[in-house]
């Protein structure tokens, strides 16, 4: 009882202690720009919105609301948002296809989003407006989901190994249609280059509300489900003994994972190794227990994203596409942290 006491208090406190430092990144965040203001400021504003009044405002520069509330607010939280969204995919996928290298672009989702984007961009279609190429990406991606797990299907059943493998199948051939539409875009062809490396930009508080529909909703099933995928992980022979209806519970958890990636990826364009690295850093603070690691992994995979956009926006010179940054930040890291864990192995 006290042990359960113990793991309750622990894990609410680093739940704390990361929910803080979000708010506090938050706060820091929205203050930076070109038009610099101070974190005191941020917080009257919001709470003046929240609240609807205006006794705060006074003696304040009129455009600091509209900065705040409708230019940079919406770019944080949805940033904050994917972030948390591809870090929780990625744990759900190195859990269920037990490979340490898995992360929310192993089965072809972010290729399936990108071959529905850039169809939307080269066909120049703009039915819904701006929200045309976020729809194109999301049905790209669920019927490559919907592919891979046709293709990998056996009598029912489904093994990490051949959705591993349908995965790159598909991927691969959705690269080549993306290649060709580059190849015949034209005067597109930046455009679609362009979103390929993900960006924040012009995002608004719908953007905002949908994404966190997603990424809550998705992030809610897996926590429900952390305890059975802790049991998945001594493989599918011991679950099964333990009453864990594993292939049920794979498909789950994979259908699931693979909407909030592609939620993620339909609002953002393609940011790599956010969902691969954040799961193997949280691992070394709070352990392998999925009941710590989703939330965890979730918030620091926000705070990661978050500064990363912030950097691209309000500290580099010119903007740069925050999938690049990504790439540039997570891959040295994720190269340092296996060299490590290769050189403790060896000599631990």
């Amino acid at each position: 009882m006290l042990k359960k006491q113990g793991f309750g208090a622990t894990r609410g406190l680093q739940t704390l202690c990361f929910i803080s430092l979000l708010l506090a990144c938050i706060i820091l965040s929205t203050g930076m720009g070109y038009i610099e203001i101070s974190p005191l400021q941020v917080i009257k504003v919001v709470i003046s919105r929240i609240t609807g009044t205006s006794d705060l405002l006074q003696g304040m520069d009129s455009v600091f609301p509209y900065v705040i509330m409708d230019v940079r607010l919406p770019r944080i939280l949805t940033s904050a948002i994917v972030g948390a969204g591809l870090s929780v995919a990625g744990v759900i996928f190195q859990g269920i296809l037990l490979n340490p290298l898995a992360d929310p672009y192993t089965l072809g989702i972010s290729a399936g989003a990108a071959f529905g984007a850039s169809i939307a961009l080269l066909l120049d279609v703009m039915f819904i407006g701006c929200y045309t190429v976020p729809l194109f990406a999301f049905i790209g991606a669920v019927l490559t989901l919907l592919a891979v797990m046709f293709i990998s299907s056996s009598g029912g059943q489904t093994s990490s190994n051949n959705l591993i493998l349908s995965g790159i199948i598909v991927a691969a051939i959705l690269s080549a249609g993306i290649s060709f539409i580059k190849y015949v875009a034209d005067e597109q062809v930046s455009i679609i280059i362009f979103w390929l490396m993900g960006s924040f930009g012009s995002k608004s508080w719908t953007d905002v509300f949908l994404i966190l529909l997603f990424v809550l909703t998705g992030f809610v099933i897996c926590l429900f489900f952390a305890r059975d995928l802790n049991i998945m992980t001594l493989g599918d022979r011991s679950a099964g003994s333990l009453g864990i209806e594993t292939n049920r519970l794979r498909i789950v958890l994979l259908v699931t994972a693979s909407l909030i990636t592609a939620g993620c990826v339909s609002v953002s364009g393609i940011i790599g190794f956010v969902g691969l690295v954040i799961p193997h850093l949280m691992r070394f603070f709070v352990g392998p227990d999925n009941r710590k690691l989703l939330p965890a992994s979730a918030l620091v995979g926000a705070i990661l994203l978050l500064c990363a956009d912030t950097i691209t926006r309000a500290v580099l010179p010119t903007e740069i596409p925050i999938g690049v940054l990504t790439a540039l930040i997570g891959g040295p890291f994720f190269c340092y942290i296996f060299r490590k864990r290769r050189i403790l192995k060896t000599y631990g």
